[in-house]
This record gives structure tokens, C-alpha cells and sequence, in this order.
């Protein structure tokens, strides 16, 4: 897959870019809503022996619309929404960098230049899907901005248990720590990946030594608490226990968000390496305790509920 990252307005010149049938939306989380958009797009493309395409925007629109948004973090970063649509088979990825220029587009100029000037033959996206200022243009009257020059198919919603499967609600998921719900949602597990980093290096001295991760921005964790998930490191694939929080019971450490695994049956030295957390299950808040032995009693009481449920997979 080829990514082209663009600006409006962008120099690709259009007699040297093939006929190419492209998704289009901003596809946080790559949900089985936007799954159905997209392999639309790829398989038309094979069918019309076409190049597949999926046009993508970055930093999402609400940084630059809403004031004082400063950041947004991601069901997908960039890098994982990347990876993704490699292993959908697309052939070309653009990312289009959402500024306060690109918002003030009129819905024909948009579709002149970042549809019929990247030779578009025909434009997949969601029902919902709106371009051009203030979202004028839109799935439902498209065809009066096509100038005849590319087709069309709208896909209609996706429900889960008769509701709408979309990015808001899984965000609202993951602030419940309902990472089980959201995997439903995304059709694979839900990742996090990071580098591990130096941390205070407890675990080792409470009998379970954890990997303590970089925080990453740009992604979004779920709620505070106790999960269940794997760990893939160098294609290998270990069961452990997750915590998303600020270790309340050492008093030196509150206030401070940190993510920390500890790898089952696994001890070697990680500092350094990049791992990528799958988030599986939900197991308790995470709690102030007393004291370290009680503590220890709970981590056990964790470990053994972790193993279990894995077993029971």
C-alpha cells in the first residue's frame, strides 16, 4: 500500500495517477461500519481492475472546528489505521491534513480537486458521510457535484444489537471499560502499542514484574482499572494482566496515568522493546488497598481470574 499524505492544495497531477474506486471518511477505529465501506471499494476495484483507494483526513475535523479542542485521541492512530487498511488489500492510502483552508472548501471544489483530480472513478462512503463547508455536500445529493466524471455507492448504517455501530459509541465503551463490547463492534481486538519505559520497578518486588508503557497520546485508553488482555511481542502472543491507572496505593505516584502489563510466564528484560496490547476483559476498578500484602493478595486473586477466563476462550 502507498500513502500519500496531502495539503490542499496538493501537486499530484492527474494524467499520472490510475483509475482508482476510494472509501472515503475519517474511519477512527476502523469499526465494522467502516469495514463494510471500505471492502466495498477494494472489491469493486477488482472487479474493474481498478486501484483501491481510501481517502482519510488527519487531525480529525473537531481540532480545527471546535474551540478549544486541542487534541483528540484516537480509537486508531495514524500508524494503526495504516496498518489496518494494509491487511484490507488497499492499494493507496491518502491522508489529507484537515485545516482551517480544507474546512472553508465549497463542496464543488472539494470534489474537483481530492476526488475527480486524483482520478476517483467511483466514490464509496457511509450514508452519514458529508464534505465542503459547514458539511454542505453529502451522500444524498452527491450527484450534483460529480460533473458526471465518477460514480457512486452509499452504504447504509451497520447496527449491533439494533443500534448504529459508530466511533461515539465506542468511545462511550471504553470510558465504561467495556473493552469486550467495543471488540464486538471492531470485528478483532481493540491494541495499544507502545514502547516500554523505565518505571518505579515495584512489580518485581511484589512478585509480579510489569512492563510499564510510554503513554501514547494520540490513543485512546480505556476507563481507569484492571484488564484482561495479550501481549504480542516479536509475533509472539503471551496472556497477562493489564493496569490503566495511577497506582493509588503509593502515594508518590498519584495523579501520575501510567499503563502497565504483567506478562504471564514470561521475565526477560523488555526495556526499550515495542509491544502491542490486545485488551480482552474488564476486571475491577482499580482500588487503594492498606497495604502491600493486600495488595499482593489481589494481584494473585487477578491472575488466577485472568487465566481462567483465557481458558474458557
Amino acid at each position: 500500500m502507498r500513502t500519500f499524505e496531502l495539503t490542499y492544495p496538493h501537486s499530484l497531477v492527474i494524467e499520472e495517477l490510475p483509475e482508482t474506486v476510494s472509501a472515503i471518511g475519517f474511519f477512527d477505529g476502523i469499526h465494522k461500519g467502516h469495514q463494510k465501506v471500505i471492502h466495498s471499494a477494494v472489491k469493486q476495484a477488482k472487479e474493474n481492475h481498478m486501484e483501491s483507494a481510501v481517502i482519510t483526513f488527519h487531525p480529525h475535523p473537531s481540532v480545527i472546528l471546535k474551540k478549544g479542542t486541542e487534541h483528540v485521541q484516537y480509537i486508531t492512530p495514524i500508524r494503526e489505521k495504516q496498518e489496518i487498511l494494509q491487511r484490507m488489500e488497499v492499494d493507496r492510502l491518502y491522508i489529507i491534513k484537515f485545516n482551517k483552508e480544507l474546512s472553508s472548501l465549497s463542496p464543488q471544489a472539494f470534489i474537483d480537486h481530492f476526488i475527480i483530480g486524483l482520478n476517483i472513478k467511483h466514490l464509496v462512503a457511509g450514508f452519514d458521510y458529508s464534505f465542503g463547508y459547514k458539511g454542505a455536500g453529502n451522500m444524498s445529493n452527491i450527484a450534483a457535484y460529480t460533473r458526471d466524471e465518477f460514480g457512486y455507492t452509499v452504504i447504509d448504517k451497520v447496527t449491533l444489537d439494533d443500534e448504529k455501530v459508530s466511533s461515539t459509541r465506542i468511545r462511550g465503551l471504553l470510558k465504561e471499560g467495556k473493552v469486550d463490547e467495543v471488540n464486538d463492534l471492531l470485528g478483532r481486538p481493540l491494541k495499544y502499542t507502545s514502547v516500554v519505559v523505565h518505571g518505579a520497578e515495584r512489580g518485581t518486588d511484589l512478585g509480579y514484574p510489569t512492563a510499564n508503557l510510554k503513554v501514547n497520546e494520540a490513543a485512546l485508553l480505556p476507563k481507569i482499572g484492571i484488564y484482561a488482555v495479550k501481549v504480542i511481542y516479536k509475533n509472539a502472543v503471551y496472556e497477562g494482566m493489564a493496569s490503566v491507572g495511577t497506582n493509588p496505593t503509593f502515594e508518590e505516584d498519584q495523579g501520575i496515568l501510567s499503563v502497565e502489563v504483567n506478562i504471564f510466564d514470561y521475565n526477560n528484560d523488555l526495556y526499550g522493546e515495542e509491544l502491542q496490547i490486545e485488551w480482552h476483559a474488564f476486571i475491577r476498578d482499580e482500588e487503594k488497598f492498606e497495604n502491600v500484602d493486600a495488595l499482593i493478595d489481589q494481584l494473585a486473586r487477578d491472575e488466577e481470574n485472568i487465566r481462567s477466563y483465557f481458558s474458557d476462550k
